[in-house]
Order: C-alpha cells, then sequence, then structure tokens
C-alpha cells in the first residue's frame, strides 16, 4: 500500500520549504525548532545565527529556502511572514558496521530527520490586530504591576 502524503494549507497566504534525510538526531533538532515557531521571519534569523548548536545551520538554510520560495513564487514581502508551522520527524536511520578487534563488529546508527518550515503572510489587517493585543498585554501587565 502507497501512502500518499496531503497537506491541507491555505496555498495563498502560506510557502513551506522541507528538509529530508538531514544528518541529525530529531531530538536535537526539536531543541531549535521550539524556539522559532509561531516567531517572525526577521526575528527567526536572529535567533538561529545566535545559537551555539549544530541544527541551526540546517534550519537556517531551510528557513532562507521557505522565505525564498515566498518572496519569489508567491510575491510576499519578507517583513510580514512569520513561522506558522515548524516540525520535525524522524527520518531513516543508516546502520553501518565498525570493525573492532578479533573479527568483531560494532554497530553504528546514524539517525536522519525530515524538517518542515511552513511561513504564512500577515495582512496588515492581522498585523494591526496582533499589535493591538501586543499592546494590550503590555498595558493589563504595567497596571498589575503598579
Amino acid at each position: 500500500m502507497i501512502m500518499i502524503k496531503k497537506r491541507k494549507a491555505n496555498r495563498y497566504t502560506e510557502a513551506y520549504a522541507l528538509g529530508q534525510h538531514i544528518c541529525m538526531s530529531a531530538h536535537k533538532a526539536r531543541r531549535v525548532i521550539d524556539q522559532i515557531r509561531g516567531r517572525s521571519y526577521e526575528e527567526t534569523l536572529m535567533i538561529l545565527e545566535l545559537m551555539p548548536y549544530r541544527a541551526c545551520y540546517a534550519i537556517l538554510k531551510l528557513v532562507y529556502s521557505a522565505a525564498a520560495n515566498a518572496t519569489h513564487n508567491k510575491g510576499f514581502t519578507e517583513t510580514s511572514l512569520i513561522i506558522s508551522k515548524a516540525e520535525v520527524n524522524e527520518g531513516t536511520t543508516v546502520k553501518k558496521l565498525k570493525p573492532r578487534a578479533r573479527g568483531r563488529s560494532y554497530p553504528i546508527k546514524r539517525s536522519t530527520c525530515h524538517i518542515t518550515i511552513v511561513l504564512k503572510d500577515i495582512s496588515l489587517n492581522e498585523q494591526e490586530e496582533i499589535d493591538k493585543t501586543k499592546s494590550y498585554k503590555f498595558e493589563l501587565r504595567n497596571t498589575l504591576s503598579t
């Protein structure tokens, strides 16, 4: 039985990039992905460039690729993009044998992962709503602290 992957997404406001068979543990990639989920494109670039993990480089390339897809294919501006969905799935495990003493061998397991980055374009109306909620939360925080 062949499984066909279907993705229900809003084709008009979203662009995505998919990286498959990245030689990295899914657990280590999730540690970085959790930090950037839901943030704006520009903020994500700053975070990924300053984080000291090896996974940041692969994720940064995917974020750049998704933004290039959004600007070239859909005509979005990079300032109005947010990361609406970022997920990491486990890929295949490459199994090798390392020769050891006396004719024995030890298994080496190289895990891989699949990373999906989905960027969503926020229109001006939605951006204004987000700014209103942020300012409301900021005012509420100030009134509670005084």
